[in-house]
Formats: structure tokens, sequence, C-alpha cells
């Protein structure tokens, strides 16, 4: 028994461990772990395995530590400048995306406009259609020979270039989502007599949106081959010039830095347009 009066002894109060309280957040770093660390440890491997066969004695190539060693300053300083062509990989490459979104803008507007005309006539299916497939096959810089003959300047070939390679897979994509809008979608738009601009905005172009940027997300990374490859051989600033220049000068360690730095931005491009293309997809859904 109890004596009367007496207070029941109060429970100690209940405290969260660290280990407890961190468990939420570890449990929302495991998507980004899944998703950053097997990339991480293929690149480690890759790495691992060049710098073994690239350390051999009848090794052409230099390894990673050689690389580092012969492009530190490349690497860690990008933004210089002391005039001319003696520049940093930052404006290298700043001046090939400027020819490429130039180039990549007057390609998605001619394209996504033939490609409208195409799909929506079938007269300029039957007239244009067996021309775009045979120009579609000929070679970037089977062009710009022509383009230079025409512009007679760099500067507007290596955009024509861009241009003239990243056309054809907005056209033919835009073409073929104009053609596979559902006929529910038509039956609806003749109910309630939408026609004209109208028809395109509200039932053509959200249909056919997801294959226009499938052709973009194309034309994008065949704007960024041609103008590396293109480059090359107009010269100038731009990260193709920059790699022609290296291997004229047997810098191999600088060849190695740039293409990575290519590779970088060729994959941040594609990314931006997949991502653009999300939105408007969902923008227009949701409309």
């Amino acid at each position: 028994m109890t004596m009367q009066g007496s207070k029941p002894a109060a429970l100690p109060p209940v405290v969260s461990t660290p280990v407890f309280a961190a468990m939420p957040k570890v449990s929302r770093l495991r998507p980004i772990i899944a998703q950053v660390l097997p990339p991480l440890l293929v690149l480690a491997v890759l790495i691992a395995a060049w710098q073994f066969l690239a350390s051999g004695p009848n090794a052409t190539l230099p390894p990673p530590t050689k690389v580092w060693a012969d492009a530190r300053d490349l690497i860690v300083d990008p933004f210089y400048d002391r005039g001319g062509l003696d520049k940093g990989l930052f404006w290298h490459l700043l001046a090939s995306l400027q020819r490429v979104a130039l180039g990549f803008a007057l390609a998605a507007v001619a394209g996504i406009l033939l490609g409208l005309l195409v799909g929506t006539s079938d007269f300029a299916m039957r007239g244009l259609d067996p021309i775009f497939q045979v120009l579609r096959t000929v070679p970037p810089l089977a062009w710009l020979p022509l383009a230079l003959a025409a512009f007679r300047e760099a500067q507007p070939s290596a955009i024509f270039v861009i241009f003239i390679t990243s056309i054809w897979p907005i056209i033919i994509n835009t073409a073929v989502g104009v053609r596979n809008v559902p006929q529910d979608y038509r039956n609806v738009a003749a109910v309630i007599r939408l026609r004209g601009p109208a028809f395109f905005w509200k039932i053509v172009l959200p249909a056919a949106a997801p294959y226009i940027f499938t052709g973009l997300k194309i034309g994008i990374g065949l704007s960024w081959l041609a103008i590396i490859a293109a480059e090359m051989l107009i010269g100038g600033v731009g990260i193709g010039f920059f790699i022609w220049d290296a291997w004229n000068s047997s810098n191999l360690s600088d060849i190695i830095v740039a293409l990575t730095y290519v590779g970088l931005v060729g994959f941040a491009l594609d990314r931006i347009v997949a991502l653009a293309g999300r939105f408007a997809t969902r923008g227009t859904s949701a409309s």
C-alpha cells in the first residue's frame, strides 16, 4: 500500500539519441547516394586502370598523374586571358557555346516550323520529306567548304554547319509528333469548332511537345559534335581549335583535359534541354 498524499514517481524524460535523430537525414540522402556512388566507383576504377595501363614502358598516352602535372594550370585556372589565342578553356568553351546557341536557335525555329508544315500537309510531306531524308545523311563537315565559299568568313560558316546539322532531327520528330496527334483530340477540336492558330496552340503543340523536345535533344547533341569538328578547320577561339592546336604542339595532356570539358558541357546541354522538355510537357498536360 502507498501512503496517502504521496506522489507517484515521475518517469525519466525520453531523450532522442543522435543516432535516431540522424536517421531521417540518412534516409533522405540515400537516393542521392544511390545515384552518385555507382558512377563515382566506376570512374575511380577507370582512372586506376588508366594509370596502370599508361604507366608501362610502351604506353603512348600520359597517365592521370602526368596529365595533372602537365595541365595543372589549365585545370586550376580556366579563366586566364593573355591576349590573342592564349586563353583559358572557359573562353574557348564560351566561344563555342555562343556559336552553338545561335546555330541551334535558328535550327529550332526553322525545324519546328517546317516540321509543322510537313506534319499537317500531305503535299508538303510528299514533296519535302524525300529531300530531307537525302540531305540529313550528308556529314556535317561536308557542308563546310560550301559554307566558306558562300559566306567567306569562318564565324557564319560554323554557325551554318551547326544549323544544317541539327535541323533534321527537329523537323522529323516534329512532323511525327504532329501526325501522331490522337484522333480523339481532333474530334474534340471539331466539336468545339477549334480551327486555325487556336487549333495549333491548344491541340497540336501540346500533343506534339514530347516529340519536338526529343528532336531538340538530339539536335543539341549534334550541334555540339559539329562545332568541335568545324572549329578544328576554321581556327580562331573555340574548344575545337584548342584541341587541334594542342595536337600540333604535341600536348596530349591538354587534349585530355579539353575532351573532359567537352564531355561535361555536352552532358550539361543534354540535361538542360531534357529538363526544359519536362517542364514544357508538364505545363501543356496541366493546361
